[in-house]
């Protein structure tokens, strides 16, 4: 799965940071590498989380295909069920995903978080 699709798909099921901004809340903190692999050994080591998972890659494809011809009520009924999965996987795993906002996935630090959720998108295929 792209990272970068898992992100945007997030993205619509998230709080965005700018309503942290005007809560008064904080940002989630930047996760690092240490984070992006507990989450993958988690995903990994429980079959439910990892079917959940691999669900919300097709999900992903499909939000993207939705987005693509501007199908916004498809884009939320999907976004819907992201979220669900994303509950699945835990908080662990929805604290990483609100705090890939502040990664850029081009900069060596964001290459190296979508290659380490490369043996979960293996397992996917």
């Amino acid at each position: 799965m792209n990272l970068k699709l898992v992100v945007a798909a997030f993205a619509f099921a998230a709080v965005p940071a700018v309503c942290y901004a005007q809560t008064g809340n904080p940002p989630p903190p930047k996760p690092t590498m240490a984070d992006v692999k507990k989450v993958v050994q988690e995903i990994a080591g429980d079959k439910a989380k990892q079917q959940a998972y691999c669900d919300m890659g097709a999900l992903n494809e499909q939000m993207a295909q939705a987005d693509a011809k501007h199908d916004n009520k498809t884009l939320e009924a999907l976004s819907q069920k992201v979220d669900a999965l994303a509950q699945t996987l835990g908080p662990d795993y929805i604290a990483l995903m609100e705090g890939l906002d502040q990664i850029d996935e081009d900069s060596p630090e964001g290459k190296a978080i979508a290659t380490a959720f490369d043996p979960l998108d293996d397992k996917c295929k």
